[in-house]
């Protein structure tokens, strides 16, 4: 027997999540307590085998909330502003960047996962040198991952924010201060109130100086604690922006519409949900 858990996102256009857990075995399919609409479409799938019915059922599920567009819907990287179009030709054609140049300057990328991506993008806005910010989708294997499919646990993607930063000006070592500054490196699979691989946390680097130095540090965290650090520190694998939706989320107004600033160097607490 087999245990999942969805951790579902966007009801009703913001992210709030809640928690949709089922036993399987092969041959059957038992919901202790969900919602009606829920029962109802494991019941259209039932005549499926619950290997190949999951993938479908989570789809119609994520499709009913409304937050992402559709399970299988792709996203429009063309009406979304730089770096998303940019970033998003260079996933589809399996790479991962070091550098980019951009009005003659040439641009250092760094990817970091720190559970839902709205906050943690706010944190990179605001550090002075970071020129541009994009969240999305990272680590997964799947081609064209979009919010429902991520959040329903069917790509193994992770949330998370890909910063096009200047070396001149911003050091991949106060990247770093900025992340281990919010996240808990301990919480497995998470960070929050947000659950779920999907919000596993992450230090991807896009080279061999990044790995040297993200490693480095990864040693000197571990050092302080007892515990093991569960926060992963692998190689970047190709980034898929997310949404225009979720693109500078906070700094729009968050789903409170209430901005928060992106100032550089501004300090404010940032509200993580908006």
């Amino acid at each position: 027997m087999r245990r999942y858990q969805i951790l579902a996102a966007s009801l009703l256009g913001s992210k709030i999540s809640c928690c949709v857990s089922f036993s399987t075995t092969a041959t059957s399919l038992r919901i202790p307590s969900t919602s009606k609409s829920v029962k109802k479409l494991v019941k259209t799938s039932a005549n499926h085998r619950t290997s190949t019915s999951l993938p479908m059922i989570f789809g119609d599920f994520f499709s009913s909330l409304g937050g992402g567009g559709g399970f299988y819907s792709k996203i429009d990287y063309d009406n979304i502003p730089y770096p998303v179009p940019t970033l998003a030709s260079v996933a589809s054609e399996g790479k991962v960047l070091e550098e980019i140049v951009k009005d003659d300057k040439t641009l250092k990328l760094a990817t970091f996962a720190g559970g839902c991506f709205w906050g943690l993008e706010l944190a990179y806005q605001r550090v002075p040198g970071v020129q541009y910010t994009a969240v999305g989708y990272t680590q997964g294997s799947e081609k064209d991952p979009n919010y429902d499919a991520v959040c329903a646990g069917a790509t193994g993607h992770t949330e998370a924010v890909i910063v096009l930063y200047d070396p001149s000006e911003c050091t991949y070592e106060s990247l770093l201060d900025t992340f281990f500054d919010r996240v808990d490196p301990f919480t497995v699979n998470g960070q929050g109130r947000d659950r779920g691989r999907q919000y596993r946390t992450g230090v991807y680097y896009h080279s061999e100086e990044q790995e040297k130095l993200a490693r480095s540090r990864f040693a000197l965290e571990q050092e302080k604690y007892k515990r093991t650090i569960a926060t992963e520190c692998r190689k970047a694998m190709p980034f898929w922006p997310a949404e225009k939706y979720h693109q500078q989320y906070l700094e729009k107004g968050g789903r409170f519409n209430s901005p928060q600033s992106a100032e550089k160097g501004c300090t404010e607490t940032i509200r993580c949900y908006g």
